[in-house]
């Protein structure tokens, strides 16, 4: 019996863990390109779709300016007030979660990734937290525009 047990459990942690989207809607992909060049295909890739770069938030130069180092980290936030605007007037205390952002970063090893939340966690899980909703069309093209952007961004 307790070699039932302790095959059970053993089998548990071998079991493959289901990607990151699953438990946090985070998509992450490598990118074939330096984090600035990167950076730029993003910007240029969300600005063919008709969003607007609102701001970059480089982490690793704040934490420079404090005397602290880590590798590249910056967020791109993107959107289209068009499309948004509306949305922040109807419900003010959605714009906490929105516009769109995007990571582009390095790790220790200096591997370039960018990471962005899904449109699935966007509408299924930030829209209902502030009472807003949209059809499953809505929700599959913007899943289908964001890995649009990001292949170009990244490959």
């Amino acid at each position: 019996m307790r070699l039932r047990i302790l095959t059970f459990v053993t089998a548990l942690f071998l079991v493959p863990v289901a990607p990151a989207i699953a438990d946090n809607g985070v998509i992450t992909n490598q990118s074939a390109y330096s984090a600035d060049v990167t950076v730029e295909r993003f910007e240029a890739a969300v600005k063919k779709l008709g969003f607007i770069v609102f701001a970059r938030l480089d982490h690793a130069a704040a934490a420079k300016q404090m005397g602290l180092s880590m590798p590249y980290s910056t967020v791109v936030v993107f959107g289209n007030p068009k499309i948004g605007t509306p949305g922040f007037i109807k419900v003010p205390e959605s714009a906490i979660d929105l516009p769109l952002k995007a990571l582009v970063w390095e790790d220790q090893d200096g591997k370039v990734f960018l990471s962005y939340n899904s449109g699935t966690y966007l509408f299924k899980t930030i829209y209902p937290r502030h009472g807003r909703s949209v059809p499953q069309k809505v929700v599959d093209t913007v899943d289908g525009n964001l890995a649009k952007i990001a292949a170009e961004t990244t490959k």
